[in-house]
């Protein structure tokens, strides 16, 4: 059975950066990831690459940002007040915030600069603007 749009699978994998760096692992999460093929769960790059795979299969692929988390917009950097941060919490550089969105949906910021007044926050994906490079098996495939 080859894995086709709407195949359930069970996937192993190892995502690294270009300088050979792992961001992500299905070992580090204790178990293979499993999603819908075609469901918009994971990056497109990776769900594309999946098609026509079988069942114990491995292959590697590069996934340009554009199939993956976008490329970096610097309009998703901002300034807030420092008082928004709570005050037992002592805000520095490559700090993640935990914000929330207006539909209660939450989202990480990184922090990149505190002054005095302002914090300036990162609302891109940590990994947006990255080519990412994955090691994949199918570890099994049901309708």
């Amino acid at each position: 059975m080859s894995i086709k749009k709407g195949s359930k699978v069970k996937i192993d994998y190892t995502g690294t950066l270009d300088d050979g760096k792992i961001f992500d692992s299905s070992e580090k999460h204790g178990q293979p990831l499993e999603f819908e093929v075609g469901s918009g769960k994971i990056i497109p790059g990776l769900d594309k690459a999946l098609i026509g795979m079988k069942k114990d299969e491995e292959k590697e692929i590069t996934v340009k940002p554009e199939e993956a988390y976008g490329e970096r917009n610097e309009q998703f950097i901002k300034k807030i007040p420092r008082k928004q941060v709570p005050a037992d919490q002592e805000p520095k550089p490559g700090m993640v915030l935990g914000l929330k969105s207006p539909d209660g949906r939450q989202f990480p910021a990184i922090i990149t600069k505190v002054d005095d007044e302002e914090l300036t926050i990162d609302l891109n994906h940590p990994l947006a603007g990255k080519t990412l490079t994955f090691k994949i098996k199918v570890v099994d495939i049901s309708a």
